[in-house]
């Protein structure tokens, strides 16, 4: 959606080759990275600014651990927190000060709900949401006069690969079946559906726009009427 809008696109993943179609259909430019190397992560920033200034930055890699409290050790703690928080944390101090500089600059987080209310089994990755969420408002306060706007978004349960995986994890360890705990998951929805990929999109989009330029500091829940 943003490259049908006249953003040029870098896609930044782990696997360069399941990146491929994508890039090659967006005419975008590919890079490997683990968001949670540092060094890595930086080299590719230096990568995408060789080839075009990053005047847009969507933290967008996640992922979620379940366990009850008493088994979240401390390696399922340290995971969440370096995914859904301290890359966005890494990725933003390195794109923040070049858009600083030129006077605009969109930063957009996706966090979830999650970052808005508290959900059982999940205390490591809702903590993290929460933190990216404190982040999003800290940033946009911070740089209100600058012409760079720092926003969350966040889905309730979308419709994606990751949602449906971890529906099959639930399945197999509750003996149930897949599409059950899916409707469940779309129960908790007043809407009574999955959010849709397509609508995380739009809000992106929106928040990249000029139409958008007052708008900073906001976590903007995409869930049906959930929070």
């Amino acid at each position: 959606m943003l490259a049908a809008s006249g953003a040029r696109v870098t896609l930044v993943a782990r696997d360069r080759h399941k990146l491929a179609p994508l890039a090659a259909e967006l005419d975008a430019q590919a890079i490997a990275c683990d968001v949670t190397d540092a060094i890595a992560l930086g080299q590719a920033f230096a990568s995408a600014a060789g080839v075009q200034h990053v005047d847009i930055l969507v933290n967008n890699a996640g992922g979620a651990e379940t366990a009850p409290f008493g088994r979240t050790e401390p390696d399922i703690w340290a995971r969440m927190i370096a995914l859904n928080l301290t890359a966005a944390y890494s990725a933003s101090r390195l794109a923040i000060p070049a858009m600083v500089a030129d006077g605009w600059g969109r930063v957009i987080n996706i966090a979830s709900t999650a970052g808005l209310k508290g959900y059982a089994f999940a205390s490591a990755y809702t903590a993290a949401k929460h933190g990216l969420v404190g982040l999003t408002r800290s940033l946009g306060v911070e740089l209100a006069r600058t012409g760079v706007t720092v926003n969350a978004v966040c889905p309730g349960y979308t419709d994606t690969p990751m949602l449906h995986d971890a529906a099959q994890t639930v399945a197999t360890k509750t003996r149930s079946a897949t599409e059950k705990v899916l409707e469940t998951f779309a129960a908790s929805n007043p809407m009574g559906r999955l959010v849709r990929p397509s609508e995380i999109a739009a809000m992106v989009t929106y928040l990249c726009s000029d139409a958008a330029a007052g708008v900073t500091g906001a976590a903007l829940p995409i869930a049906g009427g959930e929070v």
